[in-house]
C-alpha cells in the first residue's frame, strides 16, 4: 500500500492558555500541501518502521504501537517512510506520517471513526486533521475538524538547516505572553470564504513571536519573502519554516529564485 502524507500549513493559528494537562486550546486554518512524504506499508514478520535519515523513535512508530494497544490485531506491518517534508520544520511531517499509518491500518481492518480519532488525538494535536487531509478549521485541542474551501494559491517555503523543538516554542510562548482567552473558530470559517488577497492579509500565528524570540534571524527570512512580493508571509506552526503566499506558480517561482534554499509548492485537495 502506498500513501502520501502531505505537509500542512497553519495559515492562521490562535492559541488559548495552557491547560492543567499541558495542552493549549487552539483554533487554526489548516491547508495541506502538495509537498508530501511517501509511505509504503506491507505485511511483515514483525512491526517495523523504517525512516532513513531520522534517528530515534518517530511518531509513526508510536501510531502503530497505539493501534496495538487499542486492540488492532491484524498482521504485523512494515512501514517505510521516504521523507520529503523537512523534519522539525513546523510543517507537520511527523504528524502526517502517523496519520498515514492510521489510515493504512484502518483500510486493512477498520476501526470505528470515534476510536480512530481518539488514537489520533492521543498522538498529537496535528494528527486528527491529517486522517483525511484537506482544508479545515481545527479547534479544541486538535480533535474538532471542520472542512472548508480555500482559494487557490502558490507557496514558497523557506526551511532551515536547524529545526526548532515544538516544546521549546510553546514554553517560550507561555513565558512571553499573559494568559489568553480560548480562541473562537467562527472568524476563520468566514475568512476561508474570502478572496486570496484577504486571506493572505489575515495570516496569523500566535507562536511566531516565540519562534522569533528563540531564532531572531528568522525575521530576515520573512523580510525576504515580503520583498519578493508575497501577499503575506509568516512562520508556520512552531517553525522555523517561513512561508510566503503568491497568486500563482510563476510568481512563486520568481520569488524562490531570489531566496536560497526555498521550495515552491502548491496546495493539495
Amino acid at each position: 500500500m502506498l500513501l502520501h502524507a502531505p505537509a500542512k500549513l497553519n495559515l492562521c493559528l490562535y492559541l488559548g492558555p495552557c491547560r492543567d494537562d499541558g495542552l493549549h486550546e487552539l483554533c487554526s486554518l489548516f491547508e495541506p500541501l502538495a509537498l508530501a512524504d511517501l509511505i509504503e506499508v506491507a505485511e511483515a514478520g514483525s512491526d517495523e518502521v523504517i525512516c532513513p535519515g531520522v534517528g530515534g523513535e518517530n511518531l509513526a512508530e508510536r501510531a502503530l504501537a497505539a493501534l496495538r494497544q487499542r486492540g488492532w490485531q491484524r498482521q504485523p506491518l512494515r512501514v517505510e517512510i521516504e521523507k520529503r517534508v523537512p523534519v522539525a520544520a513546523g510543517l507537520g511531517g511527523g504528524s502526517a506520517d502517523a496519520a498515514a499509518v492510521l489510515r493504512a491500518a484502518n483500510r486493512i481492518a477498520p476501526l470505528d471513526e470515534g476510536a480512530l480519532n481518539r488514537v489520533a488525538l492521543r498522538l498529537g494535536s496535528d494528527v486528527p486533521s491529517q486522517l483525511a487531509p484537506g482544508h479545515a478549521v481545527v479547534s479544541g485541542t486538535g480533535g474538532v475538524v471542520e472542512p472548508v474551501e480555500l482559494p487557490p494559491m502558490s507557496l514558497v517555503l523557506v526551511p532551515q538547516e536547524r529545526g526548532l523543538a515544538t516544546a521549546d516554542v510553546f514554553a517560550e510562548l507561555d513565558r512571553l505572553r499573559p494568559a489568553a482567552p480560548a480562541p473562537d473558530p467562527r472568524p476563520l470559517r468566514d475568512l476561508a470564504r474570502q478572496p486570496l488577497e484577504q486571506v493572505a492579509a489575515a495570516l496569523h500565528n500566535d507562536l511566531e513571536p516565540a519562534a522569533l524570540s528563540l531564532r531572531p534571524e528568522l525575521g530576515e527570512v520573512l523580510g525576504s519573502l515580503r520583498d519578493t512580493g508575497a501577499l503575506g508571509a509568516r512562520i508556520t506552526g512552531s517553525g522555523p519554516t517561513a512561508f510566503g503566499v503568491y497568486p500563482d506558480g510563476p510568481a512563486a517561482e520568481a520569488a524562490a529564485a531570489r531566496i536560497a534554499g526555498s521550495i515552491v509548492t502548491g496546495v493539495s485537495g
